[in-house]
Protein backbone atom coordinates (compact mmCIF):
# COMPACT_ATOMS: atom_id res chain seq x y z
CA UNK A 1 0.00 0.00 0.00
CA UNK A 2 1.36 3.36 -0.96
CA UNK A 3 1.68 6.32 1.55
CA UNK A 4 0.95 10.01 1.54
CA UNK A 5 2.09 12.54 4.05
CA UNK A 6 0.56 15.88 3.52
CA UNK A 7 1.68 18.96 5.37
CA UNK A 8 -1.06 21.34 6.06
CA UNK A 9 -4.25 19.37 6.08
CA UNK A 10 -6.78 20.39 7.99
CA UNK A 11 -8.69 22.04 4.86
CA UNK A 12 -8.66 23.40 1.56
CA UNK A 13 -6.58 21.54 -0.91
CA UNK A 14 -4.94 19.67 1.89
CA UNK A 15 -7.74 18.08 3.01
CA UNK A 16 -8.78 17.23 -0.44
CA UNK A 17 -5.37 15.58 -1.33
CA UNK A 18 -5.82 13.39 1.74
CA UNK A 19 -9.01 12.63 1.06
CA UNK A 20 -9.01 11.48 -2.84
CA UNK A 21 -5.43 9.58 -1.83
CA UNK A 22 -7.73 7.69 0.79
CA UNK A 23 -10.49 6.98 -1.70
CA UNK A 24 -7.86 4.96 -3.75
CA UNK A 25 -7.04 3.27 -0.82
CA UNK A 26 -4.02 4.60 0.53
CA UNK A 27 -2.31 5.02 3.72
CA UNK A 28 -2.10 8.99 4.72
CA UNK A 29 -0.54 10.70 7.40
CA UNK A 30 -1.73 14.23 7.67
CA UNK A 31 -0.36 17.20 9.61
CA UNK A 32 -3.06 19.85 11.14
CA UNK A 33 -2.04 22.64 13.45
CA UNK A 34 -4.90 23.23 15.51
CA UNK A 35 -7.84 20.75 16.55
CA UNK A 36 -11.02 21.04 15.18
CA UNK A 37 -10.23 19.87 11.81
CA UNK A 38 -12.20 18.25 9.09
CA UNK A 39 -9.91 15.47 8.86
CA UNK A 40 -10.93 13.84 11.83
CA UNK A 41 -13.98 13.15 9.83
CA UNK A 42 -12.13 11.59 7.14
CA UNK A 43 -11.96 7.53 7.03
CA UNK A 44 -9.30 5.21 6.19
CA UNK A 45 -6.18 4.73 6.83
CA UNK A 46 -5.20 8.15 7.91
CA UNK A 47 -2.86 9.04 10.58
CA UNK A 48 -3.47 12.36 12.19
CA UNK A 49 -0.07 14.38 13.48
CA UNK A 50 -0.80 18.19 15.11
CA UNK A 51 2.42 19.58 14.03
CA UNK A 52 3.25 23.19 13.66
CA UNK A 53 5.40 23.45 10.62
CA UNK A 54 7.80 25.97 12.17
CA UNK A 55 8.86 23.89 14.76
CA UNK A 56 11.81 22.23 14.13
CA UNK A 57 12.10 20.17 16.52
CA UNK A 58 9.03 19.04 16.22
CA UNK A 59 8.99 18.05 12.98
CA UNK A 60 12.13 15.84 14.16
CA UNK A 61 10.21 14.60 16.59
CA UNK A 62 7.51 12.86 14.28
CA UNK A 63 10.57 11.50 12.38
CA UNK A 64 11.78 9.97 15.36
CA UNK A 65 7.81 8.46 15.15
CA UNK A 66 7.55 7.56 11.87
CA UNK A 67 11.61 6.39 12.17
CA UNK A 68 11.98 4.51 8.77
CA UNK A 69 8.76 4.33 7.23
CA UNK A 70 8.41 4.76 3.33
CA UNK A 71 6.79 7.60 2.11
CA UNK A 72 5.89 7.79 -1.51
CA UNK A 73 5.01 11.42 -2.21
CA UNK A 74 5.71 13.75 0.10
CA UNK A 75 3.49 17.05 0.17
CA UNK A 76 4.42 20.35 1.67
CA UNK A 77 0.90 22.58 1.21
CA UNK A 78 0.25 24.79 3.95
CA UNK A 79 1.27 28.53 3.35
CA UNK A 80 0.39 31.54 3.86
CA UNK A 81 0.01 35.16 1.68
CA UNK A 82 1.15 38.20 3.00
CA UNK A 83 -0.62 41.23 2.46
CA UNK A 84 1.64 44.01 3.77
CA UNK A 85 4.95 44.90 3.65
CA UNK A 86 5.56 45.12 7.52
CA UNK A 87 8.92 43.71 8.43
CA UNK A 88 7.56 40.81 10.56
CA UNK A 89 4.82 39.57 8.39
CA UNK A 90 7.44 39.35 5.96
CA UNK A 91 9.86 37.39 8.22
CA UNK A 92 6.73 35.03 9.01
CA UNK A 93 6.01 34.63 5.36
CA UNK A 94 9.39 33.48 5.27
CA UNK A 95 9.13 31.25 7.79
CA UNK A 96 5.99 29.75 6.85
CA UNK A 97 6.42 29.46 2.69
CA UNK A 98 10.23 28.60 2.40
CA UNK A 99 11.72 27.70 5.45
CA UNK A 100 9.00 25.29 6.33
CA UNK A 101 9.38 23.30 3.43
CA UNK A 102 12.78 23.49 3.32
CA UNK A 103 12.90 21.63 6.90
CA UNK A 104 10.36 18.97 6.73
CA UNK A 105 11.45 17.80 2.94
CA UNK A 106 14.84 17.18 4.80
CA UNK A 107 14.24 15.61 7.71
CA UNK A 108 12.30 13.38 5.26
CA UNK A 109 13.80 12.59 2.39
CA UNK A 110 15.59 9.32 3.14
CA UNK A 111 11.89 8.38 4.08
CA UNK A 112 10.87 8.93 0.97
CA UNK A 113 13.99 7.66 -0.97
CA UNK A 114 13.06 4.31 0.90
CA UNK A 115 9.38 4.10 -1.24
CA UNK A 116 8.43 2.55 -4.29
CA UNK A 117 7.33 6.84 -6.14
CA UNK A 118 9.95 9.01 -4.73
CA UNK A 119 7.85 12.20 -5.02
CA UNK A 120 8.41 15.30 -3.21
CA UNK A 121 6.44 18.47 -3.78
CA UNK A 122 5.41 21.49 -2.64
CA UNK A 123 2.93 24.05 -3.35
CA UNK A 124 3.97 27.14 -4.56
CA UNK A 125 2.36 29.75 -6.87
CA UNK A 126 2.98 31.07 -10.41
CA UNK A 127 3.25 34.29 -7.87
CA UNK A 128 6.72 33.22 -7.65
CA UNK A 129 7.60 33.11 -11.28
CA UNK A 130 9.77 35.69 -12.14
CA UNK A 131 8.74 35.15 -15.61
CA UNK A 132 4.78 35.65 -15.36
CA UNK A 133 4.95 38.30 -13.06
CA UNK A 134 3.57 41.87 -15.35
CA UNK A 135 1.62 42.92 -12.72
CA UNK A 136 3.89 43.98 -9.75
CA UNK A 137 2.51 44.15 -5.86
CA UNK A 138 2.20 41.22 -3.55
CA UNK A 139 5.99 41.18 -2.77
CA UNK A 140 6.05 39.50 0.96
CA UNK A 141 4.17 36.61 -0.67
CA UNK A 142 5.95 36.78 -4.26
CA UNK A 143 9.47 36.89 -2.18
CA UNK A 144 8.50 34.02 -0.03
CA UNK A 145 7.72 31.56 -3.06
CA UNK A 146 10.19 32.58 -5.67
CA UNK A 147 12.34 31.69 -2.52
CA UNK A 148 10.69 28.13 -2.21
CA UNK A 149 11.02 27.72 -5.80
CA UNK A 150 14.59 28.36 -5.54
CA UNK A 151 14.62 25.56 -2.95
CA UNK A 152 13.18 23.16 -4.46
CA UNK A 153 15.33 23.44 -7.65
CA UNK A 154 18.06 22.66 -5.52
CA UNK A 155 16.20 19.78 -3.32
CA UNK A 156 15.62 18.32 -7.36
CA UNK A 157 19.49 17.71 -7.72
CA UNK A 158 20.29 17.03 -3.99
CA UNK A 159 17.70 14.51 -3.28
CA UNK A 160 17.80 13.00 -6.71
CA UNK A 161 21.28 12.27 -6.06
CA UNK A 162 21.20 11.37 -2.47
CA UNK A 163 18.19 9.29 -2.37
CA UNK A 164 16.83 8.81 -6.22
CA UNK A 165 13.78 10.94 -4.97
CA UNK A 166 11.80 13.27 -7.55
CA UNK A 167 11.36 17.02 -6.72
CA UNK A 168 8.77 19.02 -8.40
CA UNK A 169 7.31 22.48 -7.59
CA UNK A 170 3.18 22.92 -8.42
CA UNK A 171 0.85 25.89 -8.89
CA UNK A 172 -2.78 24.99 -7.72
CA UNK A 173 -4.20 27.29 -10.14
CA UNK A 174 -6.59 30.16 -8.51
CA UNK A 175 -8.86 27.43 -6.31
CA UNK A 176 -11.63 28.23 -3.72
CA UNK A 177 -9.99 28.04 -0.49
CA UNK A 178 -9.66 30.44 2.41
CA UNK A 179 -6.73 32.02 1.27
CA UNK A 180 -8.09 33.20 -2.25
CA UNK A 181 -12.06 33.63 -1.37
CA UNK A 182 -14.40 33.93 -3.47
CA UNK A 183 -14.14 34.37 -6.94
CA UNK A 184 -12.16 31.38 -7.77
CA UNK A 185 -12.02 29.88 -10.49
CA UNK A 186 -11.74 26.25 -10.15
CA UNK A 187 -12.50 23.92 -6.88
CA UNK A 188 -10.28 21.99 -4.34
CA UNK A 189 -11.99 18.59 -6.00
CA UNK A 190 -10.85 19.91 -9.78
CA UNK A 191 -7.66 21.02 -8.77
CA UNK A 192 -6.28 18.06 -6.40
CA UNK A 193 -7.84 15.83 -9.11
CA UNK A 194 -5.27 17.75 -11.81
CA UNK A 195 -2.46 17.22 -9.20
CA UNK A 196 -3.10 13.68 -8.62
CA UNK A 197 -2.80 13.45 -12.38
CA UNK A 198 0.34 15.18 -12.74
CA UNK A 199 1.84 13.50 -9.70
CA UNK A 200 1.07 10.15 -11.69
CA UNK A 201 2.73 11.10 -14.67
CA UNK A 202 5.91 12.05 -12.72
CA UNK A 203 9.14 10.55 -13.94
CA UNK A 204 12.83 11.66 -12.71
CA UNK A 205 13.20 13.29 -16.00
CA UNK A 206 10.81 15.68 -14.70
CA UNK A 207 12.82 16.82 -11.37
CA UNK A 208 13.23 20.50 -10.95
CA UNK A 209 10.05 21.54 -13.10
CA UNK A 210 7.47 23.44 -12.17
CA UNK A 211 4.27 22.48 -12.95
CA UNK A 212 0.45 23.74 -12.51
CA UNK A 213 -2.62 21.61 -11.62
CA UNK A 214 -3.36 21.01 -15.16
CA UNK A 215 0.38 20.03 -16.07
CA UNK A 216 1.15 22.83 -18.13
CA UNK A 217 4.82 23.59 -17.58
CA UNK A 218 5.20 27.03 -15.98
CA UNK A 219 8.51 29.15 -16.31
CA UNK A 220 11.19 30.33 -13.73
Amino acid sequence: MPTLFVAGASRGIGLELAKQYLSEGWKVHATYRTPGSHLEQLHGDIHLHQLDLTDHDAIMQLRQTLNKEPIDILFHNAGIYGHITDENEWLESFRVNTIAPFQLISAFAENVGMSKYKIATAMSSKMGSMSDNGSGGSYVYRSSKAALNAVMKSFSIDLAQKYAVTVIIMHPGWVETDMTGPGALISTTECVTGIRNVLNRITPADAGRFYDYAGKEILW
